[in-house]
């Protein structure tokens, strides 16, 4: 059994109990020699993926620069906020005619982003969402299939989500993906990262290439774990170009990251990204 089964054995609450006493040493050796900046969260207290925290949030926000191509007075959405890593580097980005909005399911990243960012700056919203989600929340039985964005239409110019749809199953990224088209500005652009199964990948798992396998068929999509289904999610790439089109968003160009090749170059390019663009507004 490897590290990742063992931890997806066990309840939301007890990982994230796991992950702040595992790197309570580091964090309190941080606290007492003042390594730690103001703006980084205590690293038991980061949920969203290893590596360094600012590093990444910065190549997100060069990536989102470059390929959605936003402004600083540009109004953003960042869907799946987790602990502020894209918001951090924002902070020195956006203007203030600028805004920022994130929301995530899990309440204690929501409450150190209120806490560290929106406080400091008046143009950044952060909004707790309880959905349910086999990995993070398993305290409602709400669905995120039924979830409407608490925003206006045509609000956003540039949309991002960063390992959101990697754990999450097809009704729930369908409805994600309406949603977008409808707070997304007519010409805005948004950036999501998938496990995407075609060719290439799937003839990298079967050499065995890589740990990262979905043996797991679920309703038009694959699973990693059956037990925790929203522990990481593929989905074939034919159905979810057909996902897109449905949702009348247009894929701008798919850049395909190295985890079915076993190797990583940086957290940010080991998943694979899609950039898509909204062609008419939400009326």
């Amino acid at each position: 059994m490897n590290k990742r089964t063992l931890y997806y054995k066990l309840s939301p609450d007890w990982r994230f109990l796991v992950r702040r006493l595992w790197y309570l040493p580091v964090d309190l050796w941080d606290s007492i020699t003042g390594k730690r900046g103001k703006m980084t969260p205590p690293k038991g207290a980061i949920f969203v993926g290893s590596g360094d925290f600012i590093k990444i949030g910065q190549q997100l926000l060069n990536r989102m620069i470059r390929f959605v191509d936003v402004k600083p007075d540009d109004t953003v959405l960042d869907v799946g906020c987790g602990i502020g890593r894209l918001a951090v580097p924002l902070t020195d980005y956006l203007s203030k005619n600028g805004a920022y909005y994130g929301f995530d399911i899990v309440k204690q990243g929501i409450d150190w982003c209120n806490k560290h960012i929106a406080k400091k700056y008046p143009n950044f919203h952060f909004l707790h969402t309880p959905l349910k989600n086999d990995l993070y929340n398993l305290e409602t039985d709400i669905e995120s299939h039924y979830f409407i964005f608490p925003y206006e239409n045509n609000l956003f110019n540039a949309i991002v989500l960063n390992s959101v749809f990697t754990h999450m199953v097809a009704d729930d990224v369908a409805n994600y993906l309406k949603q977008i088209h409808r707070v997304l500005a007519e010409n805005g652009k948004g950036m999501a990262s998938f496990f995407i199964l075609n060719d290439a990948s799937k003839e990298n798992i079967s050499q065995g290439k890589t740990d990262f396998i979905f043996p797991y068929p679920y309703k038009n999509c694959f699973l990693m774990d059956n037990k925790v289904k929203e522990a990481n999610v593929a989905y074939d790439e034919t159905i979810l170009l057909e996902m897109f089109r449905q949702a009348n968003l247009k894929i701008e160009h798919i850049h395909y990251g190295e985890w079915s090749k076993g190797t990583i170059i940086n957290d940010f390019d080991f998943q694979d990204i899609i950039i898509f663009s909204n062609q008419v507004s939400y009326h």
